[in-house]
């Protein structure tokens, strides 16, 4: 009996060894995304999304729906507006505008970025960002969101 006990704690703790660690960059981001949402939860401002922005972004609508509500909260430094808003409890999106762009990141709280945007209103022009891109902006978005809820 004890031989089959220590040889199934062998194989649990080879198991253990040899199986890939979940990403470092994944597990902060979701305790990011979680806090912020707990955040917007708690000190958001009713407001809404419109309903070309939820088409544009893939998030869900009614047909006659033309406002989505949210929890809102925004912040301008300098030139830069930021957003960020939590819509359903599970959604967030935020949007950086700056001189002549504007970029949009949609995440879910568990699911992490989901989708990357940025569109100039000049040109009416909308297109993804890339992958690399879109993925380090991200980072530095909820970073910069994480600090700001830590004020």
């Amino acid at each position: 009996m004890r031989g089959i006990l220590a040889a199934v704690l062998a194989c649990i703790w080879l198991g253990a060894i040899g199986a890939p660690a979940a990403p470092a960059k994944a597990v902060v981001e979701s305790t990011g995304l979680r806090s912020i949402a707990g955040w917007l939860k708690a000190h958001g401002a009713e407001g809404f999304l419109g309903a070309d922005v939820a088409d544009a972004m893939g998030i869900a609508r009614g047909a006659d729906d033309e406002l989505i509500a949210a929890r809102q909260r925004g912040f301008r430094d300098d030139q830069i507006l930021r957003i960020a808003q939590l819509i359903d409890g599970d959604t967030l999106l935020f949007m950086v505008q700056g001189p002549g762009e504007v970029y949009f990141y949609l995440s879910s709280v568990r699911g992490g970025l989901r989708k990357a945007l940025v569109s100039v209103p000049g040109r009416e022009a909308v297109t993804p960002l890339e992958a690399a891109e879109a993925e380090s902006n991200f980072r530095r978005e909820v970073l910069y969101w994480e600090q700001r809820i830590g004020q």
